[in-house]
């Protein structure tokens, strides 16, 4: 068993309400689980997330975590007009 820290941004953070704002949670994962497993156990799903990062570098999906590692997950975000002034 390996012990992940989790942060979730933005919208994300609708997949834990109990967890304060700006702040990880641990999750407790089988050895050899990837990204996107860890994603499916906490009921976000596919397409949700635009970017994972993971002890501050970007990975895919397909990226087995290890004991320690601390993630920051983030939904797609789109922005508006461009304002020049």
């Amino acid at each position: 068993m390996i012990n992940v820290q989790v942060r979730l941004y933005a919208t994300l953070r609708k997949y834990r309400p109990e967890i304060p704002h700006g702040q990880s949670f641990t999750v407790k994962l089988a050895t050899g689980t990837k990204i996107r497993d860890l994603l499916q156990e906490l009921g976000i799903p596919e397409g949700e997330t635009k970017q994972v990062f993971v002890n501050g570098i970007i990975q895919d999906a397909e990226y087995q975590l290890e004991d320690s590692d601390s993630l920051g997950v983030f939904p797609p975000i789109a922005g508006g007009q461009r304002r020049v002034i």
